[in-house]
């Protein structure tokens, strides 16, 4: 498990916080489907005889799906979306509450069988949170560990029992993480979200709950099991050493040692006597804690063991790992089986009758035959070993050529998901992102409209990636990753607001051809459209009660107070998405963003309300898309100098710097050369009017864009009689300032242009 930096994860940290950020998931599938790696399996079965068993997978795409389950199919019922991280455990407590766990630092509960509403979300981790356990049958305890090192314990039916108290209670008297007092622990967050989908205003409210803190772990915790009463709990990680702990209490009881590398994964029987563990030593051992000491190892895995599932009498043990291998070990007799292969390392197991659904890497779902309620008949086909109790045995017997033959070829079937995206170019124009999958399809994005617009099939992404090459330089204004397994698109403030286009090559109509339009801007208002309706019919509503409604501007007042702030006098402030900037309703992105308060969220942009305000969003991002209010930008403009020609009888036309928008198209150089040269007059220099640095009527013509435009447009010109030439070479009329900065005169000075004037023409 890889650490990266997460959606306002500042929790301890004493530096400054930057403003906070705002980034877009794409998808161009259907929201039936993972997109990455699944991590976690959980199996709800029916207390009815008709009823239906469901199937809860966690994937690190960030979202977990409950699936219907049929004899020989499953059924994507409902998708859980939430989290803004991998999704790294879940388990189920009682009847009906879905416990996750995620790399975002937070446990969320989610009522298993709702339309995947999140009911609450508990921060109390300062790291990633790893592993889950739950009692059977003491439905109310949970236990959660992570990187930090750290191991709570959770009644979860007081944790979520919603706040009675005002929510006038002072976010000041909360903190996250733990304490520096060793004999404290902080109070515990919890955000609600209410049923109808909103993110409410609770969220950064203290809860009087607090969990039970079992201290002791130096360093990160991957894995944690609970008997069915909820009286013992043990833990593990890369200390090497399984801890015992009364999860009643938190204090520990005992410390079994063995393992000589990071422990993966554990189990324990009903009663609370036995214990099995799985290491990335390739072991798997078999505890008894009443007598402290490992009674059995088995050496089955030739590589890093990282799932185990038993049957329910704990009589067999099923095992999977990075070996790309599931193992059935007989814990008494030591005959172990080979039950399948493999494409993908092994994340996790659940047992479900006779059958046992396997979790990978991959983003797909496999169900194997497994005999789970008579696992001896799965030996009785031959084909066993024994396991040996040294961890260099497998590889011996795997060196000698006497490896097993797998018992089935085939799982019963299989839940498909879609390929992850592995790679990606951000292409110069800084609109297309290409991207290659792990099925090696190659596709072509708009990230400002969310959508594929070229499939390519399976082709060399270095090939089209030289295909596509545009000599045009455009400043990076967002960034992109795919740790979640789709592209996801960061905007940052003020970076974001660097990049413009004319909107002639936006293909915008009803605009100037070189009218300005700022790409973050747009995106912005075309993320949030259904947002801005679905706001402007609530304002509408409560005017009709009210008499009155707020402007965006009032709403915003609060975070226009603490930034230094500018109008684009260039855009209109409206509403309107242009067509490059509308985003699809069939396969809606989600974003993920931090308000003042209550953390990290995630939502499909079709799925927000109209209530969400600076508590959710950024200030910035209000103030760009309600009130036309960008931060101040830098390196908008390109300084540089135009001189004729060497050798040139053209007179010079002016001996300062000049300075215009990046953007600017040569064929506009071009078109003030001619202006300039068709009246003498104006190129007297006497007076120093048109000084080194900015000023005059110079700079008003150059950074105006259109002032020096005639009656045709450029296009419909005749051949210009005046070429521009930059380093000897004759630069094209559609290239821009900045292009030419890039790849014509590569030097950090400022850019010096030539003019001469081409004869006969």
């Amino acid at each position: 498990m890889h650490r990266v930096s997460s959606v306002g994860n500042n929790a301890n940290s004493n530096r400054p916080r930057k403003e906070k950020r705002l980034r877009y998931v794409l998808s161009d599938t259907d929201d039936t489907k993972h997109c990455a790696g699944i991590n976690c399996l959980a199996v709800l079965k029916s207390s009815f005889s008709d009823g239906c068993n469901y199937l809860f997978t966690g994937s690190r795409d960030g979202t977990l799906k409950r699936w219907a389950l049929d004899d020989d199919a499953a059924t994507c019922s409902a998708t859980f979306e939430s989290h803004v991280d991998w999704v790294n455990d879940t388990v189920i407590a009682g009847d009906n509450t879905l416990v996750s766990c995620s790399s975002d630092t937070t446990l969320k509960t989610w009522n298993c069988l709702s339309d995947g509403i999140c009911t609450s979300t508990l921060r109390q981790h300062s790291d990633y949170v790893t592993c889950l356990a739950a009692a059977e049958k003491n439905t109310n305890v949970v236990a959660s560990g992570g990187l930090g090192g750290e191991v709570f314990v959770w009644d979860i039916e007081a944790a979520v029992t919603p706040l009675s108290k005002s929510s006038d209670v002072l976010e000041d008297n909360c903190s996250n993480g733990i304490n520096g007092s060793a004999n404290s622990l902080s109070i515990s967050s919890l955000r609600t979200i209410s049923s109808s989908n909103s993110i409410a205003a609770q969220t950064a409210q203290c809860h009087g709950y607090v969990p039970i803190c079992a201290k002791g772990h130096k360093e990160s915790v991957y894995a944690l099991a609970i008997n069915d009463s909820g009286s013992l709990l043990v833990s593990g990680g890369t200390e090497k050493v399984v801890r015992v702990w009364d999860p009643r209490t938190g204090l520990k009881t005992m410390k079994l040692r063995g393992h000589t590398d990071n422990i993966r994964a554990l189990l324990m029987d009903s009663t609370g006597r036995y214990c099995l563990s799985g290491s990335s030593d390739s072991m798997i051992r078999l505890w008894d804690l009443g007598q402290q000491r490992c009674v059995h190892s088995y050496a089955v895995h030739m590589d890093s063991v990282w799932a185990l599932a038993s049957t329910p009498t704990f009589s067999h043990v099923y095992s999977g790992g990075r070996d790309l291998s599931l193992y059935l070990t007989d814990l008494t007799t030591r005959e172990s089986l080979l039950l399948c292969t493999k494409e993908h390392p092994i994340l996790q197991l659940a047992l479900h009758g006779d059958s046992i659904w396997v979790a990978t890497t991959d983003s797909s779902v496999h169900r194997w035959p497994a005999e789970g309620k008579n696992p001896q008949k799965v030996f009785q086909r031959g084909g066993s070993f024994l396991a040996g109790n040294l961890s260099f045995s497998r590889a011996r017997v795997s060196l000698e050529g006497s490896t097993p033959a797998p018992v089935y070829k085939e799982p019963i079937f299989t839940i498909p998901g879609t390929p992850a995206i592995v790679h990606y170019e951000i292409l110069n124009n800084r609109r297309h992102v290409l991207t290659k999958d792990t099925a090696g399809s190659v596709k072509l994005w708009e990230i400002t409209k969310g959508v594929v617009i070229e499939d390519y099939g399976q082709v060399s992404f270095d090939e089209k990636k030289e295909q596509l090459f545009e000599m045009v330089s455009i400043p990076a204004w967002f960034s992109v990753d795919t740790r979640l397994g789709s592209l996801s698109v960061h905007l940052d403030t003020p970076q974001c607001f660097s990049a413009e286009m004319y909107s002639a090559d936006l293909n915008i109509t009803g605009k100037p051809e070189d009218d300005k339009v700022n790409l973050a801007r747009e995106t912005l208002k075309g993320l949030l459209a259904h947002w801005m309706t679905k706001r402007r019919q609530r304002l509408g509503s409560q005017a009709s009660v009210n008499g009155d409604v707020l402007s965006g501007k009032d709403i915003t007042t609060k975070s226009l107070t603490h930034s230094r702030i500018e109008v684009d006098v260039n855009a209109e402030n409206d509403s309107m998405v242009y067509p490059s900037f509308e985003f699809s309703t069939v396969s809606p992105p989600s974003i993920i963003t931090e308000g003042s308060q209550g953390g990290p969220w995630r939502k499909k942009i079709t799925e927000l309300d109209g209530t969400e305000d600076e508590k959710d969003f950024p200030g910035w991002v209000l103030d760009c898309v309600l009130s036309n209010k960008l931060p101040p930008r830098e390196n908008t403009k390109c300084s540089f100098y135009l001189y004729p020609c060497e050798g040139s009888a053209v007179q010079i036309l002016t001996q300062g710097k000049l300075s215009a928008p990046r953007i600017l198209r040569i064929h506009k150089v071009v078109n003030y050369v001619v202006e300039k040269l068709d009246k003498p007059s104006d190129n007297a220099n006497t007076d120093g009017t048109f000084s080194p640095g900015l000023g005059g009527r110079l700079q008003h013509l150059v950074v105006g864009d259109g002032s020096f435009r005639s009656g045709l447009k450029p296009w419909q010109k005749p051949r210009p009689s005046v070429e521009i030439l930059c380093n000897n070479q004759v630069l094209s009329p559609d290239m821009s300032l900045a292009t030419v900065r890039a790849y014509v005169w590569k030097k950090p000075e400022d850019l010096v242009l030539n003019y001469r004037v081409i004869q006969g023409r």
